[in-house]
């Protein structure tokens, strides 16, 4: 009954499931994903209500994360021969799958050529 209730005090929570790709479409294996809750980490009897998540993603590309809180959160992607990647979203779906599409590194410039 006690985890019944915590869960209504936690409100509505998304299943999110997050896809990292190439620009041409190919899944990135082994780039490590952050996700971050932005305004909503309250700790409840010893625990987060929405902590931060590091993973690393699938030989497809994907990274599935147990149910977090609807709102806003931040995610950022690394991946070795790629941009960092970091964006803010509000999800407000009770499932959602974000697409991500890394781009290659830029070339470095030099003021000493």
């Amino acid at each position: 009954m006690l985890s019944a209730v915590l869960v209504q005090a936690a409100g509505p929570t998304t299943k999110l499931n997050i896809v990292v790709k190439t620009q041409g479409g190919h899944p990135i294996d082994r780039a490590s994903v952050v996700v971050k809750c932005l305004g909503r980490s309250v700790a409840k009897l010893g625990k987060l209500e929405c902590p931060a998540y590091e993973i690393r993603t699938n030989e497809d590309g994907v990274v599935k994360l147990p149910p977090i809180p609807q709102g806003k959160i931040r995610i950022q992607v690394i991946a070795k021969g790629f941009q960092t990647f970091g964006q803010d979203y509000t999800i407000t779906d009770d499932e959602k799958t974000l697409d991500i599409k890394l781009n290659p590194p830029q070339q470095q410039y030099s003021a000493h050529q």
